[in-house]
């Protein structure tokens, strides 16, 4: 009779206890209604970031990214040893060097347009500000021949520069073992590239995206409703939030009024000569934008507030109230990631 007793209480407990976890859960998830809705757009619009962003024409292996990140690193690939990619693209600052345009190989050289971040700059359709090269493989070898940025003269410059160091030697031999000739200019560039299609920086909102309400406040909430519901989506989507259109700037007045810019910049018409691209630059990707000022790609403003301020004005022709700017910042903010410690010096 006792034991049956005992059973009785302990089957009670368990019961109660079964209520009082289906009561909570329900609680949860009334708490939670107010921004399913949101979550699951915000998920169809912004995708998922992947951990790696792969190319199958250079797989990124161990081996590559280890000579890729010894080559973004070290100030050989500039004529005068001054520069490397790292100078420009510091991953201890999110992958920029805060100018507003770059100081060059020769001392007394600027280049001519704010240098951007090249943290999960490989999801991009394409690089450089007026889309002229199709990856980071090919933009890697860009700034090396550069006359301003990094000054080496020619392909076979390089090369000659690295064969010479017997660290590469082994180095590219090992990552490139299936080649007679590993140490080509072609390969540090695929090197390069491999190294940084790992540069990718999850943040809080992509375990927002995930499932987890909880990863943003009400205010990131509300920034992201109204990111969405103001049209800042048709320039920055997809998982870079960014990076994957190109667009005139100043769609609504001319851009150079709005920001005081100096030097008029006519964008990808430099590059094509189609009248059309005057003044149209691949959008750039908002992830970690709090930490990559100064802005635009002339790095012509420095206060978040005021570059927010003048795309709501030249791309979309609304003005934000205070409250409004203010929650799109802290939207903003929740874009912030890390590097991954073994990715730096």
């Amino acid at each position: 009779m006792k034991k049956v007793l005992i059973l009785t209480i302990v089957l009670a407990i368990i019961t109660s206890c079964n209520k009082e976890k289906k009561e909570t859960e329900k609680v949860t998830n009334e708490t939670k209604t107010e921004y399913t809705e949101l979550q699951t757009k915000a998920k169809s619009i912004f995708g998922e970031l992947p951990k790696i962003a792969e190319n199958k024409d250079n797989p990124v292996t161990d081996d590559k990214v280890t000579l890729g990140k010894s080559l973004y690193f070290d100030k050989i690939l500039s004529k005068n040893q001054t520069q490397s990619c790292n100078t420009c693209h510091n991953l201890d600052t999110y992958g920029v060097d805060n100018f507003s345009t770059s100081p060059g190989d020769k001392k007394g050289t600027f280049g001519t347009r704010n240098s951007p971040t090249t943290l999960n700059a490989a999801l991009h359709i394409s690089q450089f500000w007026d889309g002229r090269e199709p990856d980071v493989e090919a933009q890697a070898g860009g700034p090396v021949l550069n006359p301003v940025e990094m000054g080496m003269p020619d392909e076979k410059t390089v090369v000659d520069r690295l064969s010479k160091v017997e660290k590469y030697q082994q180095m590219f031999a090992k990552a490139f073992s299936e080649d007679k000739d590993p140490i080509t200019y072609n390969n540090m560039k695929k090197a390069i590239g491999a190294f940084e299609r790992k540069l990718i920086t999850p943040s809080k909102f992509d375990n927002y995206l995930a499932g987890d309400d909880m990863a943003l406040n009400d205010i990131e909430k509300e920034g992201l409703q109204l990111f969405i519901d103001k049209g800042c989506i048709a320039c920055h989507s997809g998982n870079a939030i960014g990076g994957n259109i190109y667009q005139k700037f100043g769609v609504f007045g001319d851009y150079w009024e709005h920001t005081k810019s100096k030097n008029i910049d006519e964008g990808k018409f430099e590059v094509t000569k189609n009248e059309g691209d005057k003044y149209v630059f691949k959008s750039p990707s908002l992830r970690n934008v709090t930490k990559t000022y100064p802005y635009f790609h002339d790095g012509s403003v420095k206060e978040l507030d005021e570059a927010v301020k003048i795309m709501a004005k030249t791309q979309l022709n609304i003005d934000l109230s205070d409250q409004e700017l203010k929650a799109i910042i802290a939207y903003l903010n929740s874009l912030t990631g890390e590097v991954p410690a073994n990715l730096k010096l």
